[in-house]
């Protein structure tokens, strides 16, 4: 950026004292113009200059952006991979639901998207909830039903801090969408954790995490070989990447739960509306082609003698 203002403060200082020295001769006014191409190319090579120098040192330089995966749910005509709904609900119920949470996540909500009705009430049944108050004023605990919310792993804020080294962990209801990178960030965030490079002091509690602003993240890798496996069944090996690809999707549904629904929609729109463009370019065409494209030349006629 500072060659950029020096290019520019070079030209105007410039052209200012050339316009100043000119004088009413032909032989000033020539030079006046010579003057203006000459400091006219050496502000905009200042310029060019500034905007190239000043986008690789202040455009966040030092920071590794998420590379675009070929997610196949992000394709024209195609939707969610149900199957990596599910297998990414269980990694966030074995992994991530120590410390994340959901304010707005219903059990109902994955009947006949990851689970049948009968599997969703039995995993909420294992839940407590607390209920009430009962006819003598009291709360009490029931078991969990497919209208309540999922469990949370703590009670409020305060201790939630309190159990993580003072770092809040964020609730993941729209974590995909409030993060610049969306799908792309949550997926290299989960794999980006190595050994921090030479030089580099990490404070106490902190970790190493290369896509992470500033690289330096209270969450520890919770992704690794061996943490879980999948249910019964499900012969898709549990490695790193794979756990973070089906989190990364689940929570991308979380974020978008009529992802599907608006696909299809824009299918049943998309193809009429088509249908409809083509009939009247064509109808354009054919019968209003005259109006519109051709010439119409008035000739005033001779006065009557």
């Amino acid at each position: 950026m500072a060659a950029c203002r020096l290019g520019r403060s070079a030209w105007k200082a410039g052209l200012g004292s050339l316009r100043q020295a000119s004088t009413s001769s032909s032989q000033a006014s020539q030079g006046l113009k010579l003057g203006e191409k000459v400091y006219g190319s050496l502000g905009g090579a200042g310029l060019f200059a500034g905007l190239f120098i000043g986008g690789q040192v202040f455009a966040d330089s030092f920071e590794i952006h998420p590379t675009h995966l070929p997610w196949v749910h992000l394709r024209y005509f195609k939707s969610m991979d149900h199957a990596a709904i599910r297998r990414g609900f269980q990694v966030y119920q074995q992994v991530c639901s120590a410390c994340h949470g959901f304010d707005f996540l219903y059990w109902r909500q994955l009947v006949n998207v990851a689970y049948t009705e009968k599997e969703v009430k039995a995993m909420a049944a294992e839940t407590l909830v607390e209920d009430g108050p009962d006819d003598t004023g009291a709360m009490f605990m029931r078991p969990g039903k497919p209208s309540d919310l999922l469990p949370k792993p703590y009670k409020n804020d305060k201790e939630a801090r309190f159990a993580n080294n003072s770092a809040y962990p964020p609730p993941l209801d729209q974590i995909v969408r409030a993060r610049h990178g969306g799908i792309d960030y949550i997926f290299s965030l989960l794999t980006g954790y190595f050994d921090p490079p030479e030089g580099v002091d990490l404070a106490e509690g902190m970790h190493y995490n290369a896509y992470f602003h500033g690289h330096q993240i209270g969450m520890a890798k919770a992704l690794y070989a061996g943490v879980m496996e999948y249910e019964e069944g499900d012969d898709t090996p549990a490695t790193t990447s794979q756990m973070a690809k089906d989190v990364s999707i689940f929570l991308h549904w979380t974020a978008q739960k009529n992802y599907d629904k608006r696909a299809l929609w824009s299918v049943y729109f998309g193809i009429p509306m088509a249908l409809m463009f083509v009939g009247a370019y064509i109808t354009q065409k054919r019968y209003y082609a005259k109006e519109f494209y051709t010439k119409v030349l008035y000739t005033k006629l001779p006065r009557r003698k």
